[in-house]
């Protein structure tokens, strides 16, 4: 069952990444790269990281592909003009195709990466607590901080990119 699901979420995870390159909406590949990241969590969840799971949930897909939305919207990116590869060097495709052949050639020579022993993988469990007391006592002012700044630059942001009506007039 394992086995199948890993190949669920890759698969899963695959198509919804090809989404992200093809798409030529904006939202769209977004929204596609929103779903690649919970095929991606669904890996994770496979593998018993549950911390790394929610993390990439919680950062990724919660704050960065919401703040590219955000970004998206309030520029009203139109989809339609987009570059071929006709204006692409000859030079960089070749680079591209080299990088991607050597890929490709190194996974099928060297085959499956060797699991380590489960004995030899330490516990995790007395390392989180140690990083959650840090974090909540020695570091929780920076932390803080960083966070009254980053809403204090979103609120710069939406600010700015109000359109006023009245400011035609001074000028």
């Amino acid at each position: 069952m394992a086995h199948f699901l890993f190949n669920l979420f890759a698969a899963f995870t695959l198509i919804c990444a090809a989404g992200v390159v093809v798409s030529k909406n904006a939202v769209n590949g977004a929204l596609c790269l929103l779903l690649s990241l919970v095929g991606v969590a669904g890996l994770f969840v496979g593998l018993n990281a549950y911390l790394l799971a929610f993390l990439l949930l919680l950062v990724y897909a919660g704050a960065i592909v919401a703040l590219f939305l955000f970004i998206v919207m309030l520029l009203d990116v139109k989809g339609d003009q987009r570059p071929g590869l006709k204006h692409l060097p000859l030079v960089a495709r070749l680079v591209a195709l080299a990088l991607v052949a050597a890929g490709v050639a190194s996974f099928l020579a060297h085959g499956r990466l060797v699991a380590p022993a489960a004995a030899a993988a330490p516990a995790l469990g007395d390392d989180l607590k140690l990083y959650a007391y840090q974090l909540f006592t020695t570091y929780l002012l920076p932390v803080q901080i960083i966070g009254f700044l980053l809403l204090a630059a979103m609120l710069g942001v939406i600010v700015l990119s109000k359109k006023f009506e009245g400011l035609e007039d001074i000028k």
